[in-house]
């Protein structure tokens, strides 16, 4: 499965955004989603997970309570909604697929598909 994100740019602090990652595939409708960052200089690291039917959700400390993912499996997409933004937020941002539902929701390792990741900036 190919998958393609978008939504990234620039925003000041306080700001929002909102990722949406559209897949190739209607089988990814069946696959636990994720989303990670990387910032410069640092390891990729997970932002937020979704299981297959929307009802499981999982954020990484950092964003809990900022970020909210959900996706529309008519639409074969998943969404990243950031809001209050700080400049600790800039990194790229990957969307992933686990295909071989290996249930490491919080994992790198735990996602066999991933996207070309698209550049959110947070300005001070």
């Amino acid at each position: 499965v190919q998958l393609q994100a978008c939504g990234g740019g620039l925003v000041q602090a306080g700001g929002s955004l909102t990722l949406a990652c559209v897949a190739s595939e209607r089988a990814a409708s069946d696959y636990t989603m994720g989303w990670f960052r990387q910032a410069p200089g640092k390891e990729r690291e997970f932002v937020a997970g979704i299981n297959w039917s929307g009802s499981s959700t999982y954020y990484a400390d950092s964003v809990n309570g900022r970020f909210t993912i959900s996706r529309d499996n008519a639409k074969n997409t998943v969404y990243l909604q950031m809001n209050e933004l700080t400049p600790e937020d800039t990194a790229v941002y990957f969307c992933a697929a686990d295909s071989s539902y290996s249930g490491n929701y919080y994992l790198v390792t735990g996602y066999n598909h991933w996207g070309q990741g698209t550049l959110v900036t947070v300005s001070s």
